[in-house]
């Protein structure tokens, strides 16, 4: 996750300070952006975007067995594939 644009370096030395500061040096020397390219935040974003339209399909999985979780998951991105083909705009050129 990006830090705050008006985010300071943190004082003392543990290490997720150390990190978090290191981090700050990246964010500054690349710019904003390109960091978030660079890091593959986009990509996490877009996942969990993804992810919370799975889960607005139903909140808990009422299957027992790994197996049977595993085929409830995929049934519910089949319904929301379908749902995305359904309200995708279908788009010609006029000549």
């Amino acid at each position: 996750i990006p830090p705050r644009k008006n985010a300071k370096p943190w004082k003392d030395q543990k290490l997720r300070s150390l990190e978090r500061n290191e981090l700050l040096k990246t964010v500054k020397r690349l710019g904003r952006t390109l960091w978030k390219k660079w890091s593959g935040y986009h990509r996490r974003s877009l996942v969990e975007t993804k992810m919370h339209c799975i889960k607005l399909l139903g909140d808990k999985l009422s299957a027992r067995s790994f197996q049977s979780q595993v085929n409830e998951i995929h049934a519910r991105v089949a319904v929301l594939n379908k749902f995305m083909e359904l309200g995708r705009a279908h788009t010609q050129v006029v000549t």
